[in-house]
């Protein structure tokens, strides 16, 4: 018996490229999003290149693992469906560091191998362009240490696959007043913003990494503050006085530093607190039922787990699937679906 026998476990499927002059063997419609299995033929033309996913045997390239089949010009890779998150370049990731090293933090991601976040990538007391000094090196454990949660961008992926990620935007950094969970990677749907303030007092961080973070709602802004001092430094007419105001940008951004950094949670009341029990059970329910994570379907979850006036009910199975159920039939009113 052949090896290819042993490995070619389902009926083999073949495609064509529509957008490029190539033509496949027999013609057959390509399937953009066609789930193969691990072993399955993808295709025996060898024009097509083997990328992620698959693997060459005599001519034919053969599915790796299970997930979705994928065509970029003459490269055929498989989306895996479930599996290690793979960075991308821009990403909005949630990660917890694991170690401090020399001017770097190693931070989980999810993804096979840790990500690296540079000490000239984040935002130091002082002033976003200043130089790092070994003053700051010798302090690094005071900005962020083992176990703490931040949310970055993913600044660069390498060849290895590990990836380099920044907190230069006020935006991110470290996480308080909340409560992490993780999800399926595969199931937070990128959109340009991953950042949403909910109702309910509570925002949420979906990472595209699968990690999620819900928390208290932050009021006071850093762009609200920078506002309001640089509306100070304009008189009555209209003019710009540039010493009148209370407090510098340069000091803005070191106080907005230093409370990034902050270890201490400010005060939540219980009314906000089950507020974010509610929210982290509906995504819960979100990802039980495999449908993709968005603002949109959090709060029409939300909504519908109203219906239950005892939190702890959520994580039951009969009301998860009662909450996706309610989901899936609004958005088909909707016509979103």
């Amino acid at each position: 018996m052949e090896v290819a026998d042993i490995i070619s476990i389902s009926k083999p499927s073949k495609f064509e490229d529509v957008d490029s002059d190539i033509e496949m063997s027999d013609g057959e419609e390509p399937r953009d999003n066609g789930i193969v299995t691990p072993g399955e033929l993808v295709t025996d033309d060898p024009v097509w290149m083997k990328g992620h996913g698959t693997y060459f045997l005599k001519d034919n390239t053969y599915s790796s693992v299970a997930g979705n089949v994928s065509r970029v010009n003459r490269l055929l890779s498989v989306i895996p469906l479930r599996g290690k998150y793979q960075p991308e370049t821009g990403d909005h990731v949630v990660g917890r560091i694991t170690e401090v090293g020399n001017k770097r933090w190693k931070v989980d991601i999810g993804a096979k191998q840790d990500a690296v976040l540079m000490l000239g990538s984040v935002n130091l007391p002082g002033g976003v362009l200043r130089r790092k000094s070994e003053s700051d090196e010798l302090q690094m454990r005071n900005f962020l240490k083992e176990g703490d949660l931040l949310n970055a961008e993913v600044q660069t992926v390498f060849n290895n696959g590990s990836a380099s990620l920044h907190t230069r935007s006020l935006k991110y950094g470290k996480l308080r007043n909340g409560i992490f969970l993780t999800v399926p990677s595969s199931l937070v749907i990128k959109s340009k913003n991953h950042s949403h303030d909910l109702p309910g007092d509570v925002s949420v961080i979906l990472g595209v990494n699968g990690f999620v973070w819900l928390n208290k709602t932050n009021k006071s802004t850093s762009n609200s503050v920078v506002n309001n001092k640089l509306q100070s430094t304009i008189d009555s007419k209209g003019n710009y006085d540039p010493g009148k105001g209370s407090v510098s940008i340069t000091r803005l951004e070191e106080e907005s530093s230093w409370e990034i950094y902050s270890d201490k949670n400010d005060k939540i009341s219980a009314t906000v607190r089950d507020n974010i029990t509610r929210y982290y059970n509906v995504i819960k329910a979100l990802s039980h039922g495999e449908l993709g994570i968005t603002e949109q379907r959090i709060n029409l979850g939300y909504q519908a787990s109203l219906q239950f006036g005892n939190i702890g009910k959520l994580i039951e199975i009969e009301s998860m699937e009662n909450i996706c159920q309610d989901i899936i039939t609004n958005e088909r009113m909707r016509g979103s679906m």
